[in-house]
């Protein structure tokens, strides 16, 4: 499943340079994670950087978009394709 920015969110602007595939951009309020984007890391790290690296936890997996790690490592092999 991709990742989801809530909204304790204190824009601190650390998640963002540290997304290998573009997929967190700042939204109107809070940042956001492109669902289309996000692997939660699968073929680049082994976890997730923006969690890694998010202050205060506001990253958690999204319910409502749940993805299996093959079909995670599916979407980066697309989007690294080029």
């Amino acid at each position: 499943m991709s990742l989801i920015i809530t909204d304790d969110c204190i824009n601190c602007d650390v998640c963002e340079p540290e997304c290998p595939n573009e997929a967190i951009s700042p939204g109107e309020e809070i940042y956001e994670i492109d669902m289309n984007k996000c692997t939660e890391c699968v073929g680049h790290y082994d976890e997730p950087q923006c969690v890694e690296v998010c202050p205060v936890d506001c990253i958690p997996k999204d319910p409502d978009n749940v993805e299996s790690q093959d079909q995670l490592m599916d979407k980066y092999i697309q989007l690294t394709a080029a």
